[in-house]
């Protein structure tokens, strides 16, 4: 028998309608009543529910340490941890789990569903049994899957390479620069090659984040005051997204106002607007200057990614010098480096 254990935090998977006809927060024990194919599977299963139930737009850095916690309370108990999440926040979620839970060696699944488990045509028995029966299984005694993940429609993403990208469909996330690690069918497909090996690594709990992190998202026409105001608000770092490949204006007075920036102590961190691809700094003119005043490169980090692995980061090193250091580098599957 396998135990698992159940964090549930809330989400659109529990949610009932109100008198109003509002979906909001329920229990755990309406899940478990619309799932009846529980009784049926060999799976010991204690749950964790959250008090209050948390939509997941109230997602925040206190709640992520303490799930973060609440997974190395119960590491060596349990074979695997099932996080029910809105899917709104998920990725996010997911993108910081990943870093706080170094050397993980069993499954962290993060699923929800499109629609409340008492509708008729919800997504979410299935993608909460098929959730507990990644996170149960095992080679050799060993879990097969052993990092943050999120499964949704049949799929499982590594979670710092995913984002919702469709709020009225069950496909709800994708994962473009990253291999999906199972598909379900008939049978699990596992895509072995990509899957994280922590095997004979020791989890390590990471316990400080800082969310001193501004994002500026650059359009044609955004005028100096505005990026000003972005590059002036009290934040050690900055996730910039940019246009293609990390390409942006070439203007003297753009590339001065981040240079005053990073001479001051800022890190600047360049993402692609894209949804598929990755930063190539330098590759075109628009991008030589960037990395000559010292902006970072994110790759092909999503946005999720970036924003959290910097509060990691930060909460890691009060020096800023090794912020930028590791913000580059791949330390949890999060980005693919083509240089």
């Amino acid at each position: 028998m396998m135990n698992i254990f159940i964090i549930y935090t809330g989400g659109t998977i529990g949610m009932v309608q109100d008198e109003s006809g509002t979906f909001v927060p329920f229990d755990f024990d309406l899940i478990k009543n619309n799932l009846p194919d529980l009784s049926r599977v060999d799976y010991k299963l204690t749950v964790h529910s959250f008090d209050p139930i948390i939509d997941s737009s109230n997602m925040n850095p206190e709640i992520w340490l303490k799930m973060a916690q609440l997974i190395q309370d119960n590491y060596e108990k349990y074979d695997g941890f099932v996080i029910l999440h809105g899917s709104d926040t998920m990725a996010f979620s997911a993108s910081i789990l990943s870093f706080l839970l170094e050397g993980l060696q069993k499954p962290v699944i993060l699923s929800g569903s499109q629609l409340p488990i008492g509708e008729i045509r919800t997504d979410a028995r299935e993608n909460m049994m098929t959730a507990l029966e990644i996170a149960s299984t095992k080679h050799n005694g060993v879990s097969v899957i052993q990092e943050v993940c999120i499964l949704f429609d049949n799929k499982l993403f590594r979670g710092n390479r995913a984002f919702k990208y469709n709020s009225a469909k069950f496909e709800a996330f994708r994962s473009p620069n990253y291999p999906v690690l199972v598909e379900a069918g008939i049978h699990l497909k596992y895509n072995f090659e990509a899957l994280l090996n922590n095997t004979d690594k020791q989890l390590i709990l990471h316990h400080k984040l800082d969310d001193h992190v501004g994002v500026l998202k650059l359009f044609p026409g955004i005028r100096p005051d505005t990026i000003k105001a972005i590059l002036d608000s009290d934040v050690r770092s900055i996730v910039m997204e940019t246009f293609g490949s990390g390409n942006t204006t070439t203007d003297q007075w753009f590339l001065d106002l981040l240079e005053k920036a990073i001479k001051s102590g800022k890190n600047i961190l360049n993402i692609s607007q894209c949804k598929v691809g990755s930063v190539e700094l330098g590759r075109y003119e628009t991008s030589q200057g960037l990395k000559a005043i010292g902006v970072l490169n994110g790759y092909d980090m999503t946005f999720e990614a970036a924003v959290t692995k910097l509060m990691y980061l930060q909460g890691e090193f009060e020096d800023q010098e090794r912020v930028a250091y590791w913000v580059e580098k791949d330390i949890r599957g999060e980005l693919t480096i083509n240089d």
